[in-house]
């Protein structure tokens, strides 16, 4: 179905069935479903959290993008990688739980390696300390991936690497919003890793609730691992 054959009430019913507090298999499920209108969806919704996530790493940097590995967690159709080839960056592995986003991401012949895998359910299937970038774009919000995922961004992240996390900033996503800042700020305290920058943007997206109207604010946040956070700090910090 082209894009022009949707219109901004269809994707509302969408987007709002995917912020729904659901099992993990009937998300997934959800997910499958989407995959063939996703990219067309999220355009329609003007959906600018990839480029924004995309930009900030971007700007921030300081490796050789030609050989620099990223991760791309709930990658999606690759949207994120996309844009990130256009900035040159050139490896990447992605994860994301919806084997139907995961062949349209094989598709777009970006990634080096894709794997299946529900996050928080079951561990990130990706080796520590291996990646000079993180990205988790869209999933950390209420109803998706839970908090305790970014523990595990960092874990697979190469000492003085980056992480890059993204969450909406609207009413129904506060309180999960909170928390997850609660986590950032408590790994910044511990010494695990260092605050770059923490993008807020007002226009994040279209607004699909109808208390809202207009746009929806959301945040980007950039963090750079410590290159000397050592493994007993970061048990230490779950304790």
């Amino acid at each position: 179905m082209a894009a022009a054959e949707r219109t901004f009430s269809d994707v509302k019913e969408v987007i709002l069935s995917a912020h729904k507090d659901t099992v993990a298999e009937d998300k997934v499920g959800f997910y499958n479903k989407w995959a063939n209108n996703y990219e067309q969806d999220v355009d329609i919704l003007d959906y600018r959290a990839p480029y924004l996530a995309a930009e900030c790493l971007s700007a921030a940097f300081q490796g050789d993008r030609a050989r620099a590995v990223v991760l791309d967690v709930a990658c999606g159709t690759g949207l994120v990688a996309s844009l990130l080839q256009k900035m040159g960056f050139q490896n990447f592995h992605g994860v994301d739980g919806s084997e139907g986003m995961l062949r349209l991401a094989r598709r777009k012949g970006l990634y080096q390696d894709l794997k299946q895998c529900i996050l928080g359910a079951r561990p990130l299937p990706a080796p520590a300390e291996s990646y000079d970038a993180v990205l988790i774009v869209g999933a950390l919000s209420v109803g998706q991936v839970p908090c305790s995922v970014i523990r595990e961004l960092w874990q697979v992240t190469k000492p003085g690497g980056y992480v890059c996390m993204t969450t909406r900033a609207n009413a129904s996503n506060r309180e999960y919003k909170e928390e997850l800042e609660s986590v950032l700020q408590l790994m910044e305290q511990t010494g695990l890793w260092s605050r770059v920058t923490v993008l807020e943007e007002d226009l994040w997206e279209k607004a699909v609730s109808d208390q809202e109207s207009g746009y929806i604010p959301g945040v980007v946040y950039l963090y750079r691992k410590s290159v000397g956070a050592t493994h007993e700090q970061f048990n230490a910090m779950n304790q």
